[in-house]
């Protein structure tokens, strides 16, 4: 009879430990994929990929019990050698080898020049090549400080006392309405896929007063431009027993506040890959809807078309005008009109017209919405109503409400969007790990 007891201890050192090592003359065994091999006749340097990073090795025949012609890019090996310093090195040490053993071997040559420090090749194509593509340091790091962004998002609403739930992306209705549903057959029944998990988060906000989630939502909206995706991943949280609704605004600059924090800690090696300067959050501007139109209006001599929603133009113009005016690379836009929100977004009391609701932009992109919620059953009622919606298929929602509700709200992040801003990318499809898009349904 045998056991498992745990994690055994491996041979294989990390980056970090190769650099702790005391002295150098340290043998050491690490395996990688090979990413590039430098052949310059007496000595060639081949560079692994691990998931830490690269890290150089030193190959001369007299000393290594391996022929280099038999090693080629992409093979994955075990390498033995002596560790020592070198600062002209990926990390600053390098292995001279003694020993390398393959352990697998690429059936074709890559498709794509992942070791180049930026691929000469069109996003298509490297959408089409997605996997492999990935394996370039810069397109993965990408995804690294969006690991953090998540992270950090976690680790924040914990400490805040949040509640992560996980809720279901099929039903028989959507939060958000409108056509813009991807429709589908479940056991003979029409459902579609949630467009947010908006509903479910608030009706577990009468379980643990403070919820959050992070996960897909669907989007039937037949765009075809730099910042639209139709399935995306959404940071949302609600919180219950608000006294204001800018505490939900507060909330969130907490968390991007913990988040720069965070990737300035942990996540170095990446944001110097990508040279990101992480954008200012000790304070964030906010401006009514109204006044943010009116702004941009008169400095860039715009005429405001449309006074019910912000046009992507407008978005980009009010970022320059903050960026310009207050240095800040963030800001809410709040008073949305009613009209323009959802039946569940809670009017102002002063002025009916408009909601107590925001939007954060980013460098004059919108990347989180948000708001408070209509908490009492009657005026909840009255909205559905006043707008001819049907109560049909939102009874259990509805019957949360019947049986009292605190003063609520939240919001929902879109985290591609907020990686793509974060990394200065110019389409949010290089942020999204396997797009779906309008034409994309595959890798």
């Amino acid at each position: 009879m045998e056991y498992i007891t745990g994690i055994s201890a491996v041979e294989d050192l990390t980056i970090a430990e190769l650099q702790e090592c005391r002295r150098d003359g340290t043998e050491v065994k690490v395996k990688g994929a090979v990413h590039s091999i430098r052949n310059m006749g007496e000595v060639a340097f081949i560079v692994l990929r691990r998931r830490d990073g690269l890290i150089q090795t030193v190959y001369q025949e007299e000393d290594c019990d391996f022929h280099i012609r038999n090693l080629k890019e992409a093979d994955t090996v075990e390498v033995f050698g002596i560790v020592q310093k070198e600062h002209r090195a990926p990390n600053g040490v390098e292995i001279l080898l003694k020993s390398v053993r393959i352990l697998s071997e690429p059936a074709e040559a890559l498709p794509l020049a992942v070791s180049k420090w930026k691929m000469n090749t069109s996003l298509e194509a490297m959408l089409d090549r997605r996997p492999i593509a990935l394996r370039n340091v810069r397109e993965r790091a990408k995804f690294k400080l969006q690991e953090g962004v998540v992270r950090a998002f976690r680790e924040f609403l914990y400490e805040q006392g949040f509640t992560e739930i996980h809720t279901p992306k099929i039903g028989a209705k959507s939060a958000e309405g409108g056509a813009n549903l991807f429709k589908l057959e479940y056991f003979h029944k029409p459902a579609i896929l949630q467009q947010s998990p908006q509903f479910y988060k608030q009706m577990m906000v009468g379980v643990f007063d403070r919820v959050f989630e992070t996960g897909p939502v669907f989007r039937a909206e037949k765009h075809n431009t730099k910042r639209h995706l139709n399935e995306y991943t959404s940071l949302d949280f609600e919180m219950g027993y608000l006294n204001d609704f800018t505490e939900i605004m507060e909330m969130e600059t907490g968390f991007l506040q913990y988040m720069v924090q965070l990737l300035n800690k942990d996540y170095c090696k990446e944001l110097n890959l990508l040279d990101v300067k992480l954008p200012k959050v000790s304070e964030i501007p906010s401006v009514t809807f109204t006044k943010a139109k009116e702004l941009v209006s008169e400095k860039y001599n715009r005429k405001i078309k449309n006074p019910f929603d912000l046009e992507p133009e407008e978005e980009v113009l009010i970022g320059e005008y903050f960026k310009e005016e207050f240095d800040a690379d963030f800001v809410f836009v709040t008073h949305y009109p009613s009209k323009k929100r959802p039946f569940y977004a809670m009017d102002d009391p002063t002025d009916t017209r408009f909601t107590l609701s925001f939007d954060l932009l980013f460098h004059g992109m919108e990347i989180t919405t948000g708001g408070q919620r209509i908490h009492d059953y009657h005026d909840l009622m009255t909205k559905i109503a006043s707008r001819g919606m049907e109560a049909e298929g939102m009874d259990q929602y509805l019957d949360t409400f019947k049986y009292g509700m605190p003063p609520h709200g939240g919001l929902g992040i879109g985290l591609e969007r907020l990686t793509m801003k974060l990394t200065g990318q110019d389409n949010v499809r290089e942020t999204t790990l396997f797009p779906r898009d309008i034409n994309r349904l595959e890798p």
